[in-house]
């Protein structure tokens, strides 16, 4: 009878140890599982704050939000008066040309 639980309590002692080695692994598992979750997260993150910023610079310089060009003047305006010849110079205004 002290075979038996001899064998009883060996018995025993190994599946404790087989428990214990497995809640051990898993522990050791889910931490390397949390890290490896924490930077998958970080990177996605960064590239969406990245993307965003992207964004942000391309909708301010292309799209509706970018600034109007200043309007260039018509070549008529910047045009100046044509100037009075040498004989109209000498003319005063109130004399009349066909004198």
């Amino acid at each position: 009878m002290a075979a038996r639980s001899r064998d009883k309590a060996a018995r025993e002692a190994r599946e404790r140890a087989r428990r214990y080695q497995a809640r051990t692994q898993l522990h050791e598992d889910r931490g390397r599982r949390r890290t490896r979750d924490n930077v998958v997260a970080g990177v996605v993150g960064g590239l969406i704050v990245a993307i965003a910023i992207a964004g942000q610079f391309v909708y301010a310089s292309v799209g509706p939000g970018a600034p109007e060009p200043a309007p260039t003047p018509s070549p008529s305006a910047t045009t100046p008066a044509p100037s009075p010849s040498p004989e109209e110079s000498t003319q005063s205004p109130t004399e009349d040309p066909a004198e």
